[in-house]
């Protein structure tokens, strides 16, 4: 059993997945700063030097000024400025991945040989390959008008 599971793990595409979801780990760090750290504070001083992480509700009758006062308190909130930070963080991080897949899709076509054009065709009456352009199959001599082809195959 060990030694199946060591040859499992040491597969080409289960090295590429680790080194995937590290890269990708470290990749949604870097876009959750960059959400909290530079694009909201922007957002919030167009807004009006609004403070996103601190957007909340809170479940209970006192007002608090910031979230940390009212977690201190211990009284439920709903964060939806929290929340904004994460969809943002989210539709940032689809989009790259959308980017990046639509890069490695154009890459891929431009390396993928071009499929050689058709040449042949199978005779519907003895099923030997022969030229698209042959009006009589010369296996069996059968004639290859359309409606015949046709009525061969039913």
């Amino acid at each position: 059993m060990l030694k199946e599971f060591k040859e499992f793990a040491l597969k080409g595409n289960v090295v590429d997945l680790a080194v995937g979801v590290v890269i990708g780990a470290a990749f949604g760090k870097i876009v959750t700063s960059l959400v909290n750290d530079i694009i909201m504070p922007a957002v919030g001083l167009l807004l009006g030097k609004v403070d996103f992480s601190n957007l909340f509700i809170s479940l209970d009758s006192r007002d608090f000024a910031t979230l940390k006062e009212a977690k201190d308190a211990g009284v439920a909130t709903i964060n939806y400025g929290l929340f904004l930070n994460t969809v943002i963080d989210f539709l940032i991080i689809a989009f790259s991945i959308f980017i990046v897949v639509k890069q490695v899709n154009r890459f891929r076509k431009k390396n993928e040989p071009e499929k050689p054009p058709v040449t042949t065709k199978e005779c519907p009456f003895c099923i030997s390959s022969i030229p698209i352009k042959a009006t009589r199959c010369p296996q069996c001599t059968s004639p290859l008008t359309e409606i015949e082809a046709k009525a061969a195959q039913g």
